[in-house]
């Protein structure tokens, strides 16, 4: 019993040293964290990270088990642990960078648009995406969410206006001046059109796919965009998000899409007083 008071007498002391920068300095640890776990939990890092954990486990054991040579190598091979770190995590590391340079400060906190906006945009893009499948106009339609695209608006033409169907099936009308690039919505709204995209240079790309497809998948490995993509040859509707490629979408499955990645969740409401069930038995 002593033992207990003498804890809860320590922990009560711990308390009252806490001071509010403390809990500033916890929180933003926290966040940060959650973060980073988060960037790694999306990217294909996640098996890089589980090897290192394995081989930091392996060293610990063998200081314990006193296996001396493999500690020694394993302890030689860690010393160059950053820059080993920073040569296998290069393109990873530039694009956290990259998205964290970029990054609008009130999305940082997962800080939602407005999704009547939203929800418009995406239906008038799926009503688009669904008229130019058929009559095989190519289209590449950029999404920007948290991660900044003011470079890549710069390149084309500044438009901002509402994304009516119309408007963006004459954008990438193959006679019109501006169907040559990205379009690119920002906030439920159309920011820009003939944009430029970085190309992707992932060499695992199936060689069937063209330029329009390879921007696609190129921005959504630069940022956390959704792309919608529609053949020029074939008329399907693709999907590009993470630097992967969703191919062959029906127009329900690209709207189901869009809207469970791009409209905010939304938090089902209780009613104070409700019955969970008001049948009775037998009933």
């Amino acid at each position: 019993m002593d033992d207990v008071y003498s804890f809860l007498n320590t922990f009560q002391n711990f308390i009252h040293t806490i001071t509010f920068w403390d809990i500033l300095d916890m929180a933003i640890i926290a966040l940060l964290i959650y973060k980073v776990l988060t960037f790694v939990r999306k990217t294909n890092t996640i098996n890089v990270v589980k090897g290192i954990g394995l081989l930091l486990a392996v060293m610990w054991l063998s200081r314990l088990m006193h296996l001396t040579v493999v500690s020694y190598l394993l302890g030689g091979t860690f010393e160059l642990g950053i820059l080993a770190v920073v040569v296998i995590f290069q393109p990873e590391l530039r694009r956290l960078l990259e998205q964290v340079g970029s990054s609008k400060f009130e999305d940082f906190f997962g800080h939602p648009i407005g999704a009547k906006e939203l929800s418009d945009a995406i239906t008038q893009t799926v009503l688009a995406c669904t008229d130019m499948s058929r009559s095989h106009t190519g289209a590449l339609i950029v999404f920007e969410r948290s991660i900044n695209l003011d470079a890549y608006i710069k390149t084309g033409t500044i438009v901002d206006a509402e994304p009516a169907a119309e408007l963006i099936k004459n954008i990438f009308y193959n006679k019109a001046p501006l169907h040559d690039g990205a379009v690119i919505i920002r906030d439920g709204r159309v920011a820009g059109a003939a944009c430029m995209l970085p190309l992707s240079s992932n060499a695992n790309i199936s060689r069937d796919l063209g330029m329009r497809h390879r921007a696609g998948i190129g921005i959504s490995e630069r940022s956390d965009a959704i792309v919608a993509i529609v053949s020029e040859e074939t008329g399907a509707i693709s999907v590009a998000e993470e630097g992967m490629l969703k191919r062959g979408l029906a127009p329900e499955t690209l709207e189901k899409l869009l809207k469970n990645e791009l409209l905010p969740k939304e938090t089902p409401k209780k009613v104070f007083g409700q019955a969970k069930d008001k049948s009775r038995p037998g009933e």
